[in-house]
């Protein structure tokens, strides 16, 4: 289990005795964070790191799944699906499933905290099935810039219960809720076994472990299979690559526990990406390599460039990982990889309905191998400043002293 003390290297001491001041006033506080899934997204791995740490410093911090059967799940993935503009039927059924599946994980869950973080739609409701006696807190991680108005208004007198929301970009805020909202940008932890540095053996060991060939530039997507992360984008874009540079894609990505779609989106990846794995050009990865974290350490230090591709995003921690691993990106400027790529200086910046533009840049940074190295060193230099674990940690410790004074 790491401490806080193994990240002085990477951080410096200034960072460490600012988390240490920040936490004297909150020793011993109990602190709860809800989600809908241990695995297969950014808010598990989050989570994932920032317990232990949490409870490494002095706070009681706890993490719970909420639990739903699979009719719940595929009803809260066309509430995600809602949040981010796309057209919903509601139904009773549909707001009876959602609401009655949180009902039922209240009459066993028993919450005595100082403080409640609810992350994302799926728990939301829970406010409404407790006597509150603490700060709830709901922090949404998706892209609500455009949110469904039907889908919207339903959530809304739940939201309106909460003592703070929390948004991951100044865009998501919303108006029409007198709540108070702050910004606080997702983070990577520099030392998990997705991030930490490898050798050059370990990297060969693991990729022609689960079959990646490196004998021609690797061009990589790494994203849950998703519509609003758009592989079939990708793919266009890869064959316009194709015809100037003779390189490999490679798409991976996993299943989220709470994601029904995720097999849907993959077999129609799979069958538009036929010819092109025929021919050796282009290869899927899903479980169970793009669940080994070794292999998409490796995979991301090893390809020439990185894709993302969304067409909307919350805040892609891919892009983060990739940026940390000093490997230019290629990102859609939309939601959150914005505030992490700046266009032509630490990767590129592409409209997401521009694949010439895509093709263009991707073919820019595999021909300019100068440039490559410049954009990778950048980018690091950003991800430590803005984007690791321990400025996530400093920011919640600022949200509950506020919160808890």
């Amino acid at each position: 289990m790491r401490s806080l003390e193994d990240y002085r290297k990477v951080v410096g001491d200034e960072v460490i005795e600012g988390i240490c001041r920040r936490v004297r006033k909150l020793y011993g506080k109990h602190i709860l964070n809800i989600n809908s899934t241990y695995q297969g997204g950014g808010v598990a791995e989050i989570l994932n790191s920032l317990i232990p740490l949490m409870n490494g410093i002095g706070l009681d911090a706890g993490w719970r799944i909420l639990h739903g059967t699979p009719d719940f799940f595929t009803v809260t993935k066309k509430f995600h699906n809602a949040l981010q503009g796309e057209p919903i039927r509601f139904t009773d059924m549909k707001r009876r499933l959602y609401i009655q599946a949180n009902e039922d994980f209240s009459t066993y869950t028993h919450i005595d905290h100082d403080c409640v973080i609810i992350h994302d739609p799926q728990p939301l409701p829970l406010i409404e099935f407790y006597k509150k006696r603490q700060p709830w807190v709901w922090r949404c991680h998706i892209d609500v810039s455009s949110p469904n108005e039907e889908a919207w208004e339903f959530l809304k007198p739940f939201i309106l219960r909460y003592d703070l929301v929390i948004f991951s970009n100044e865009g998501y805020k919303k108006k029409d809720i007198p709540v108070e909202q702050r910004i606080i940008c997702p983070a990577i932890d520099p030392l998990s076994p997705k991030n930490i540095e490898i050798s050059e053996r370990l990297m060969a060991k693991y990729l022609k472990k689960f079959g990646v060939d490196t004998d021609k530039p690797l061009v990589t997507q790494i994203s849950r299979f998703d519509k609003w992360k758009d592989p079939e984008g990708v793919l266009e874009v890869f064959k316009l690559v194709r015809e100037k540079v003779d390189c490999r894609l490679i798409l991976c990505g996993n299943m989220a526990t709470d994601d029904p779609e995720g097999m849907e989106i993959y077999e129609k990846t799979a069958k538009e990406a036929q010819s092109l794995i025929k021919n050796g050009d282009a290869m899927l990865v899903r479980e169970p390599a793009s669940s080994n974290f070794i292999f998409i350490n490796a995979l991301q230090r090893k390809s020439s460039v990185i894709m993302q591709k969304s067409t909307r995003e919350g805040f892609a921690l891919t892009v983060t990982e990739s940026m940390w691993k000093e490997t230019p990106v290629v990102g859609s400027n939309v939601g959150g990889i914005p505030l992490q790529i700046e266009d032509g200086k630490n990767g590129f910046l592409v409209e997401p309905s521009d694949l010439k533009g895509a093709a263009d840049r991707v073919i820019k940074i595999l021909r300019e191998p100068k440039l490559s190295k410049e954009m990778g060193r950048q980018a690091k230099e950003t991800v430590k400043e803005k984007f690791l674990i321990t400025r996530l940690l400093t920011d919640y410790l600022d949200l509950l002293n506020m919160l808890l004074r």
